[in-house]
């Protein structure tokens, strides 16, 4: 078992890791307000089984095997870059968008829900960085590396999914907020994309292992 302030370290950092906006909140608070809370937790159980998936990859070593195959990791950080700047560059653009803003979706079948958030996950570039950078940081290697994997794990989607489902449930208060104030949603969209923007350009420039 890890030590309670292993614990409490990485809890706070996979707390800053989902409160900070990324491709899952942008999809899962988009799709909330645009087909329901009900579609949102449904596509929030698909991002919940990609994080799933990455815990079992590490769990078992395999993205250790990533990091030792030359250029891999460059080649992931890069792409991970370019994609969270698309992201920036969507919000910050004249006429840009914001996750809460009110927009038309067609409706998708549960599966296809599932589908969507599980893929939007696997593809986050934040969290193939964090599973594969971060998190090896906190396990000690002297003790038992597949228990303590599971209990990190285990706390990293406990958090991830509580403070999604949270915003999830609150994404038509805090959109019908911005509609009445349009000043705050267009503060909300800069910050979104600047933090963005600061995290392509950390991810870009970290060559650490």
């Amino acid at each position: 078992m890890p030590h309670l302030a292993t614990l409490l370290a990485f809890a706070a950092v996979a707390l800053a890791l989902v409160l900070t906006p990324g491709p899952n909140m942008a999809y899962l608070v988009s799709r909330s307000i645009a087909q329901g809370p009900a579609a949102g937790l449904v596509s929030l159980i698909g991002v919940g089984a990609g994080f799933l998936i990455y815990m079992l990859l590490a769990a078992f070593g395999i993205t250790a095997l990533l990091l030792a195959v030359p250029f891999a990791y460059d080649a992931l950080r890069f792409a991970g870059a370019a994609y969270l700047l698309w992201m920036a560059w969507n919000a910050l653009r004249p006429g840009g968008a914001s996750p809460f803003q009110i927009r038309t979706l067609a409706k998708d079948a549960p599966l296809r829900l599932f589908a969507m958030g599980l893929l939007t996950n696997l593809l986050n570039p934040k969290i193939a960085v964090f599973y594969l950078s971060l998190f090896p940081q906190f396990i000690d290697r002297s003790g038992n590396v597949l228990t303590q994997t599971l209990v990190l794990g285990g706390v990293q989607i406990a958090l991830s999914m509580t403070v999604n489902a949270t915003f999830i449930i609150t994404a038509g208060t805090i959109s019908a907020f911005f509609i009445r104030r349009p000043i705050w949603a267009k503060v909300q969209r800069w910050l979104m994309g600047t933090v963005l923007g600061l995290l392509a350009v950390r991810l870009a420039t970290d060559a650490s292992r």
